[in-house]
């Protein structure tokens, strides 16, 4: 079964998406802000991460940055999971080393699901 690490600050979201992920069969691994992100990260070697740019604590930027560097985590899928859909915010998440880019507002739970597992297959 894949594993999914979703690193997002709103609560709401972040329970959607867990249940969502968990419905369609996969483990999923949650943390609230860039720091528990990082940890948890480092801790399940997830097969994808989704990861918010704009949290406390740690942006998502500086999280995108820390996995790249580290090569224990350097391969891991890590697709960014933002609001953020300005083209230039698109460019510097790859630039950074993103594997894709996804703007919350224009999927829904299940569009983004279905995304997931295209990926993972």
């Amino acid at each position: 079964m894949p594993k999914i690490c979703l690193v997002e600050d709103e609560a709401v979201l972040l329970d959607l998406y867990r249940m969502k992920f968990q419905s369609e069969g996969y483990e999923v691994v949650t943390a609230a802000n860039g720091v528990e992100g990082l940890k948890v990260i480092r801790e399940s070697k997830p097969d994808l991460v989704l990861l918010d740019l704009v949290m406390p604590q740690m942006s998502g930027h500086q999280v995108l940055k820390e996995l790249r560097q580290d090569p224990a985590t350097a391969k891991i899928l890590v697709y960014i999971c933002s609001n953020l859909g300005q083209s230039n915010e698109i460019e510097q998440g790859m630039a950074e080393g993103a594997n894709g880019y996804f703007v919350k507002s224009s999927l829904t739970p299940t569009q983004l699901a279905q995304e997931v597992k295209k990926i993972l297959k």
